[in-house]
Protein backbone atom coordinates (compact mmCIF):
# COMPACT_ATOMS: atom_id res chain seq x y z
CA UNK A 1 0.00 0.00 0.00
CA UNK A 2 2.75 2.42 0.95
CA UNK A 3 4.61 1.71 -2.21
CA UNK A 4 1.11 2.78 -4.33
CA UNK A 5 0.95 6.33 -1.87
CA UNK A 6 4.53 6.76 -3.45
CA UNK A 7 4.14 6.25 -7.12
CA UNK A 8 0.98 8.95 -6.77
CA UNK A 9 3.30 11.16 -5.41
CA UNK A 10 5.49 11.06 -7.74
CA UNK A 11 3.31 11.64 -11.07
CA UNK A 12 2.09 14.56 -9.60
CA UNK A 13 -1.18 16.72 -9.57
CA UNK A 14 -2.63 16.60 -13.23
CA UNK A 15 -4.35 19.74 -12.42
CA UNK A 16 -1.42 21.85 -12.00
CA UNK A 17 0.27 23.40 -9.00
CA UNK A 18 -2.87 25.40 -7.53
CA UNK A 19 -5.14 22.57 -7.89
CA UNK A 20 -7.00 23.31 -11.24
CA UNK A 21 -6.74 23.04 -14.92
CA UNK A 22 -4.32 25.37 -16.82
CA UNK A 23 -6.55 27.24 -19.13
CA UNK A 24 -3.84 27.82 -21.73
CA UNK A 25 -1.75 30.73 -22.94
CA UNK A 26 -2.94 34.29 -21.54
CA UNK A 27 -4.17 35.97 -24.22
CA UNK A 28 -2.48 38.75 -23.14
CA UNK A 29 0.79 36.92 -23.45
CA UNK A 30 -0.95 35.82 -26.96
CA UNK A 31 -1.22 39.45 -28.06
CA UNK A 32 2.39 40.58 -26.89
CA UNK A 33 3.87 37.53 -28.93
CA UNK A 34 1.85 38.16 -31.97
CA UNK A 35 3.16 41.95 -32.20
CA UNK A 36 6.57 40.79 -31.70
CA UNK A 37 6.21 38.37 -34.79
CA UNK A 38 4.66 40.90 -37.16
CA UNK A 39 7.85 43.51 -36.32
CA UNK A 40 10.34 40.42 -36.76
CA UNK A 41 8.71 39.48 -39.59
CA UNK A 42 8.48 43.28 -41.00
CA UNK A 43 12.33 43.57 -40.69
CA UNK A 44 13.13 40.92 -42.12
CA UNK A 45 14.70 38.79 -39.03
CA UNK A 46 14.66 35.21 -38.48
CA UNK A 47 13.70 33.83 -34.92
CA UNK A 48 17.41 32.87 -34.96
CA UNK A 49 18.82 36.07 -35.82
CA UNK A 50 16.75 37.94 -32.67
CA UNK A 51 17.20 35.07 -29.96
CA UNK A 52 20.64 35.84 -30.80
CA UNK A 53 20.65 39.53 -30.28
CA UNK A 54 18.28 38.68 -26.86
CA UNK A 55 20.59 35.84 -26.18
CA UNK A 56 17.93 33.27 -26.02
CA UNK A 57 17.42 29.90 -28.61
CA UNK A 58 14.86 30.45 -31.16
CA UNK A 59 12.90 27.74 -29.26
CA UNK A 60 12.46 30.48 -26.73
CA UNK A 61 11.68 33.04 -29.31
CA UNK A 62 8.78 30.52 -30.77
CA UNK A 63 7.20 30.16 -27.19
CA UNK A 64 7.11 33.77 -26.85
CA UNK A 65 5.78 34.36 -30.02
CA UNK A 66 3.03 31.99 -29.70
CA UNK A 67 2.37 33.57 -25.68
CA UNK A 68 3.41 29.84 -24.34
CA UNK A 69 6.35 31.82 -22.18
CA UNK A 70 5.86 35.16 -21.06
CA UNK A 71 8.25 38.06 -22.05
CA UNK A 72 10.05 39.05 -18.72
CA UNK A 73 10.07 42.81 -18.17
CA UNK A 74 13.89 43.12 -18.92
CA UNK A 75 13.53 40.89 -22.12
CA UNK A 76 10.18 42.70 -23.74
CA UNK A 77 12.96 45.95 -22.90
CA UNK A 78 16.13 44.33 -24.79
CA UNK A 79 13.03 42.99 -27.60
CA UNK A 80 11.87 46.27 -27.80
CA UNK A 81 15.79 48.22 -28.37
CA UNK A 82 16.31 44.94 -30.87
CA UNK A 83 13.19 45.63 -32.99
CA UNK A 84 13.83 49.47 -32.99
CA UNK A 85 10.46 50.57 -31.52
CA UNK A 86 8.48 52.00 -28.05
CA UNK A 87 7.93 48.93 -25.28
CA UNK A 88 4.44 49.87 -25.55
CA UNK A 89 4.41 48.73 -29.17
CA UNK A 90 3.78 45.10 -27.36
CA UNK A 91 0.36 46.29 -26.36
CA UNK A 92 -0.83 48.62 -28.91
CA UNK A 93 -4.47 47.43 -31.10
CA UNK A 94 -4.88 44.80 -28.48
CA UNK A 95 -8.35 44.07 -28.57
CA UNK A 96 -10.79 45.00 -25.52
CA UNK A 97 -12.15 41.57 -24.95
CA UNK A 98 -8.22 40.66 -24.66
CA UNK A 99 -7.18 43.30 -22.04
CA UNK A 100 -10.32 42.91 -19.66
CA UNK A 101 -10.34 38.85 -20.43
CA UNK A 102 -6.98 38.67 -19.46
CA UNK A 103 -7.25 39.00 -15.35
CA UNK A 104 -10.40 36.84 -15.74
CA UNK A 105 -8.14 34.50 -17.50
CA UNK A 106 -5.10 34.47 -14.86
CA UNK A 107 -7.84 33.63 -12.27
CA UNK A 108 -9.16 30.51 -13.87
CA UNK A 109 -12.79 31.81 -14.55
CA UNK A 110 -12.46 32.52 -17.91
CA UNK A 111 -15.91 32.34 -19.50
CA UNK A 112 -15.08 30.41 -22.73
CA UNK A 113 -12.33 29.61 -25.09
CA UNK A 114 -9.84 32.58 -25.24
CA UNK A 115 -10.27 34.81 -28.49
CA UNK A 116 -8.60 33.80 -31.69
CA UNK A 117 -6.50 35.55 -33.65
CA UNK A 118 -6.26 33.33 -36.67
CA UNK A 119 -8.91 35.70 -38.10
CA UNK A 120 -6.63 38.91 -38.16
CA UNK A 121 -5.56 39.18 -42.00
CA UNK A 122 -2.44 40.89 -40.33
CA UNK A 123 -1.42 38.43 -38.86
CA UNK A 124 -0.66 36.33 -41.69
CA UNK A 125 2.71 35.88 -43.04
CA UNK A 126 1.95 36.45 -46.55
CA UNK A 127 0.53 40.29 -45.60
CA UNK A 128 3.77 41.10 -43.59
CA UNK A 129 6.03 39.70 -46.17
CA UNK A 130 3.54 41.71 -49.08
CA UNK A 131 4.48 44.78 -46.65
CA UNK A 132 7.92 44.47 -46.35
CA UNK A 133 8.14 43.91 -50.26
CA UNK A 134 6.53 47.03 -50.61
CA UNK A 135 8.64 49.20 -48.53
CA UNK A 136 11.35 47.76 -50.25
CA UNK A 137 10.27 49.47 -53.32
CA UNK A 138 12.60 52.79 -53.67
CA UNK A 139 10.67 54.35 -55.96
CA UNK A 140 7.25 55.99 -54.60
CA UNK A 141 6.00 55.90 -58.01
CA UNK A 142 6.35 52.38 -58.34
CA UNK A 143 4.66 51.52 -55.33
CA UNK A 144 1.48 53.63 -56.15
CA UNK A 145 1.36 52.36 -58.92
CA UNK A 146 1.30 48.75 -57.06
CA UNK A 147 -1.53 50.51 -54.64
CA UNK A 148 -3.53 50.59 -57.64
CA UNK A 149 -3.04 47.78 -59.01
CA UNK A 150 -4.06 45.96 -55.97
CA UNK A 151 -6.90 47.95 -55.43
CA UNK A 152 -8.36 47.57 -59.10
CA UNK A 153 -7.20 43.23 -58.38
CA UNK A 154 -9.43 43.56 -55.12
CA UNK A 155 -12.73 45.75 -57.40
CA UNK A 156 -12.96 42.53 -59.82
CA UNK A 157 -12.62 40.09 -57.03
CA UNK A 158 -16.47 39.34 -56.48
CA UNK A 159 -15.44 38.21 -52.81
CA UNK A 160 -13.85 41.09 -51.90
CA UNK A 161 -14.86 43.92 -49.74
CA UNK A 162 -12.95 47.35 -51.06
CA UNK A 163 -16.56 47.93 -52.63
CA UNK A 164 -17.67 48.89 -49.28
CA UNK A 165 -14.63 51.09 -48.43
CA UNK A 166 -14.99 55.35 -49.31
CA UNK A 167 -12.07 56.02 -50.99
CA UNK A 168 -9.74 58.37 -49.73
CA UNK A 169 -8.06 61.37 -51.53
CA UNK A 170 -8.86 63.43 -54.62
CA UNK A 171 -12.68 62.69 -55.84
CA UNK A 172 -12.62 60.54 -58.75
CA UNK A 173 -12.68 62.22 -62.37
CA UNK A 174 -15.79 62.60 -64.21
Amino acid sequence: MAAKTIQKKRRGNPLGRRGRASPGPNPIDIHVGKRFRERRTVLGMSQHDVGRLLGVTFQQVQKNERGANRFSASRLYEAARVLDVPVGYFFEDMPSEVSTHGRKHMQGVAEGPAPSFDLDPMAKRETLELVRAYYDLTDRGVRQNMVTMMRTLAKNDPGSRVHDRPRRGRPPKK
